[in-house]
């Protein structure tokens, strides 16, 4: 998009404002004054060197990709195909203008968490960054994500609140042994009834413990926690059966089943 000048940029980036996600748009911030500083540039740089810095030949889905941040990083690292997901048209509005100034071929679709499995293929990079606690039924959605679209890797941030403490667990508890459920590094999902931060939509607030519970529980194994609301995860071929409610009916394009 080497024919727009930076004050139609601006104009644009403000018509379609406001943005979360702070992206430079060829000098343009988009979201300059973000509470969180140079958001979400100041978390990837936590974490970034924990994913693979050549993805050429890799697909990615983004899921809740919001104005795109990750989605340009992902492509930037040369993934074949970028796919960003997200519920929210303004969102996806922002994305699309992103990646069409920075002159990046990505592909924006809206589409929920809880339809993945419509898209009926896998992916070798799934992101799910920051989406978790914005949903009514979290662990249903780390399910359909290990059913339906992740073959290989798993990239999962969560807002966390609690212990950062880890304990190691029991296979099994007594039904008179209570004193675990008290402990910091117990797996915790706090449950937000109203309002956090003013966003009716943060209904959830795990502690570190519980976001490696539920992520094992889904069926990924844990690679590396580079930072700590961040996972890098594998989808564990070892676990042939989901817990999903609403498992794959159809088999994956490529495939004549689960692969």
């Amino acid at each position: 998009m080497t024919d727009i000048s930076h004050e139609q940029i601006r104009a644009r980036a403000e018509a379609l404002g406001p943005w979360f996600h702070n992206i430079d748009l060829h000098g343009v911030p988009t979201a300059p004054q973000h509470f969180l500083g140079d958001y979400p540039a100041v978390k990837w740089r936590r974490f970034s060197k924990a994913l693979p810095a050549d993805l050429r030949g890799k697909s990615v889905l983004d899921i809740g990709c919001n104005g795109g941040f990750y989605s340009l990083e992902m492509k930037r690292r040369g993934a074949d195909r970028v796919l960003g997901v997200d519920f929210d048209e303004d969102y996806l509005r922002q994305a699309r203008f992103a990646a069409e100034v920075n002159e990046l071929d990505i592909e924006f679709r809206k589409l929920s968490v809880y339809d993945v499995g419509a898209l009926g293929e896998r992916f070798d990079v799934v992101l799910f960054l920051g989406v978790l606690y914005h949903l009514r039924h979290p662990l249903l959605a780390l399910d359909l994500i290990r059913e339906h679209v992740a073959r290989d890797m798993l990239v999962f941030q969560s807002l966390q609140r609690g212990s950062t403490a880890v304990d190691k667990l029991e296979e099994d508890y007594d039904f008179w042994d209570m004193e675990m459920f008290d402990r910091p590094g117990f797996p915790k999902l706090h449950f937000i009834e109203h309002r956090y931060a003013g966003d009716p939509t943060n209904w959830w607030a795990p502690n570190r413990a519980c976001s490696a519970a539920m992520l094992r529980s889904a069926g990924f194994d844990i690679v590396s926690n580079p930072e700590e609301e961040v996972f890098i995860c594998r989808s564990n071929p070892a676990m042939t059966e989901s817990g999903a409610v609403y498992p794959a009916k159809i088999p994956m394009r490529g495939s004549t089943g689960h692969d």
